[in-house]
């Protein structure tokens, strides 16, 4: 027996994350932690990882009874652990930041070396040299699995590892943890995704509510009946009814812009245009520029002409992001903690983020009732699992804390909504809420632009798609018309050229 945990628990103040949990894992074994968000998953792993301490019970380490006191301890172990939350530091390379975490006395070239070594073997492409805050949520991801494997571990803690890569990149993900399990190694791999468990994994533990509610084998088991176990019940199906697109409320046009710095992609004659009462879906492998997009869309980059982006037929290209938001141009981006939140305030005091002026301050004065009520609502209509408005941000599950600021944006009224990775760590019943409500407010009339690397994510939601590869983008094709296949094939950016007028003009005509 690699891991044998006994009768483990943890509480914080009004909740209690894990109740008297057991869960064993041999060695070689791919073992599946399955639940909804909020069901005590990460913290049990972080238990393992020595990052948290349990109140109760005992770890038992190939045989022998342990006490993992820290990060270091686990590592000297054997215990790697990539977390959904990455723990990097942003004014780092990608080299240095896992120079830190090997803890050997190597020079940082040979860390260079290893990670191009480890990078062309496994298919995870990384630019060693290149700062953390210049790459996107994908490419952190990938940086945090090579200094994993970097590691030689013997045990592999996996939280959502696959949430924003691929699907060319989580085939070759799987094959390397196939590789790992069969030299040995130990793996608990956390995911929402039912597909992945049922076809990567040998053993799966289920928990709802910090308690164990079931130990099955994935590959008997259907997705249906996965989903049931971690959640009660089937997830609520979309209604995607026909869109009914009105007026261009999002138009780009021929824009070009060049790179922000060393690791920046230009960004070439990009052209695009969403409408109200529609979704427009874009496709692409992460680090193709889809950063940079975002970043001229919220007014965050506002290095493009005026006349470049268009909002409802305003030039807005030299607008910063609190005068689009105040003419209806509504954000996500990707980066939870730290942009879209701030960690260390609470739910009520992160409304002020994006909140109207007027309805949150009166004579200079922040009305706190108010972002309480407005904080409070949110976690009513979405289901938050927090405790209250006044709990702070970092103490949310990945997939709580998602579903809050989703909320918070679809509850303040967009004209145009742009949201990337929607539903990125979140369990199937809240994707699939999550998912409703965008097409709910796809029918109310909001434009939506949805940036995502789950292809089918973007299936079912989106209207029409288009892809983004090398910093430039494909024509726009309907959903109706297009294939997994095809945008797979996109994605590496081999879309016909002449084709761009005509699935133009078919969209013009539908």
């Amino acid at each position: 027996m690699r891991l044998a945990l006994e009768h483990i628990s943890k509480s914080y103040p009004g909740v209690k994350a894990n109740d008297d949990i057991s869960l064993q894992v041999e060695a070689g074994e791919i073992h599946a932690v399955l639940g909804e968000n909020g069901a005590g998953k990460s913290t049990l792993m972080k238990i393992i990882f020595g990052a948290v301490q349990p109140d109760s019970g005992r770890i038992v380490w190939n045989g022998a009874p342990v006490r993992i006191k820290n990060p270091g301890m686990a590592r000297d172990l054997g215990i790697a652990m990539v977390y959904q939350h990455f723990a990097l530091f942003d004014s780092l390379s990608a080299a240095e930041n896992i120079w830190l975490g090997l803890g050997q006395g190597m020079a940082l070239a040979d860390v260079e070396r290893r990670i191009d070594a480890v990078a062309q073997r496994y298919g995870l492409d990384c630019a060693p040299r290149r700062p953390v805050h210049t790459l996107s949520v994908g490419e952190r991801q990938r940086v945090e699995i090579i200094r994993c494997l970097l590691a030689d571990p013997k045990l592999l803690i996996l939280d959502e590892p696959t949430s924003v890569l691929t699907p060319q990149a989580v085939e070759k993900l799987f094959v390397v943890l196939r590789q790992l399990a069969a030299d040995g190694c130990s793996i608990l791999y956390i995911s929402h995704k039912l597909d992945e468990i049922r076809s990567l994994c040998h053993n799966c533990t289920v928990l709802r509510a910090g308690r164990v509610t079931g130990r099955v084998d994935p590959a008997k088991e259907t997705e249906a009946s996965l989903s049931r176990l971690m959640i009660g019940a089937d997830p609520p199906a979309l209604q995607h009814r026909p869109a009914q697109p009105g007026e261009v409320l999002l138009r780009v046009d021929d824009l070009n812009l060049p790179g922000d710095g060393e690791f920046s992609v230009p960004l070439q004659h990009l052209s695009l245009q969403v409408r109200a009462g529609e979704i427009l879906g874009i496709a692409g492998v992460s680090g193709n520029g889809q950063q940079e997009l975002l970043g001229v869309l919220s007014g965050e980059d506002r290095r493009a002409p005026a006349a470049a982006l268009q909002l409802a037929g305003e030039p807005v290209g030299a607008l910063g992001p609190a005068q689009r938001r105040w003419r209806g141009l509504h954000f996500i981006p990707e980066e939870r903690l730290g942009r879209a939140t701030v960690p260390v305030l609470s739910l009520a005091q992160n409304m002020l983020l994006t909140a109207r002026p007027s309805e949150t301050s009166s004579r200079g004065l922040i009305r706190r009732r108010v972002l309480g009520d407005q904080a409070q609502a949110v976690i009513a209509r979405f289901g938050v699992k927090a405790g209250g408005p006044q709990a702070a941000a970092r103490s949310l599950s990945g997939g709580n804390l998602q579903k809050y600021i989703v909320g918070r944006e679809i509850l303040g009224r967009p004209r145009v909504l742009i949201v990337a990775q929607p539903t990125w760590g979140v369990d199937v019943g809240a994707a699939a809420q999550i998912r409703g409500e965008l097409l709910a407010l796809r029918d109310a009339g909001c434009a939506v632009l949805v940036i995502s690397e789950e292809l089918d994510e973007l299936f079912e939601i989106s209207d029409r798609l288009q892809v983004m590869a090398r910093g430039r983008l494909s024509p726009s094709i309907a959903r109706a018309d297009a294939t997994v296949e095809q945008i797979g094939i996109w994605m590496s950016g081999l879309w016909p050229q002449d084709g761009a007028s005509r699935t133009e003009a078919t969209h013009a005509a539908a």
